[in-house]
């Protein structure tokens, strides 16, 4: 199996984890509470969807007053893209994919520590993402499988990243960091601190996710990782 088919059967998996999850041919659509940016579908990566698939998820969303919008990895889209233009949908954002093999491991210049208290590891987070960011922080810190970790500068919390391992896949998602500790190397240590917490798991490949051009991109590529493909957002318009 390729890796970004690996990558999207490892999401999909995890997105069902989240609120009300229903499964729509290929697409697992999930709704967690109102106007909440995980009330998206993800493409599980295993063959394009259906005009009939698509309605029903559209369904979905229109009984949850939700957009229609979905994720797909890139080397699926040249088969879905007719189905998706022809229903509407146009793309919408794109984040870069980046993988990992878990050998030869940074070390972290940083305190890095697990978390088991979701509420404290959802004020940090949201801290770094900024306003508007809190309820969406506090259901990612509660996820099924969710582990919290830390970063530590000063004694104080700097920032904070969650990790999810589907299989041998491990994604490191949810990272930020607070204002007042950025450019001190808060990003690295919990890459350093997950990756290895991932290899210790029995996880064998590492996932993240990142805008492209950004401070947190250049941060992955001194971690190892290595650009695989792009996450395409689609929205029904």
């Amino acid at each position: 199996m390729d890796i970004w088919q690996r990558v999207a059967q490892a999401e999909a998996v995890a997105h069902a984890g989240f609120g009300e999850s229903q499964t729509f041919g290929p697409l697992v659509a999930t709704f967690v509470a109102p106007g909440l940016p995980l009330n998206t579908a993800w493409h599980d990566g295993t063959r394009p969807p259906t005009g009939e698939a698509l309605a029903s998820f559209e369904a979905f969303c229109a009984a949850h007053a939700q957009s229609a919008t979905l994720h797909l990895l890139s080397p699926a889209a040249p088969a879905a893209l007719p189905t998706l233009t022809g229903r509407g949908y146009r793309l919408d954002s794109v984040l870069h994919l980046y993988t990992r093999e878990l050998r030869a491991l940074p070390s972290s210049p940083l305190s890095v520590e697990e978390s088991s208290d979701p509420d404290t590891w959802a004020e940090v987070s949201a801290q770094g993402f900024g306003e508007g960011s809190a309820e969406t922080m506090r259901v990612v810190a509660r996820a099924p499988g969710a582990r919290l970790f830390v970063a530590r500068l000063e004694g104080e919390p700097a920032g904070s990243g969650a990790l999810g391992i589907k299989g041998d896949v491990a994604a490191l998602y949810g990272m930020s960091t607070r204002p007042e500790f950025r450019q001190r190397g808060v990003q690295l240590a919990l890459l350093a601190g997950r990756l290895r917490a991932a290899a210790a798991s029995g996880a064998t490949l590492a996932t993240v996710f990142t805008t492209p051009g950004t401070g947190s991109e250049r941060n992955i590529v001194r971690a190892g990782f290595v650009l695989s493909g792009m996450r395409l957002t689609f929205t029904r318009v």
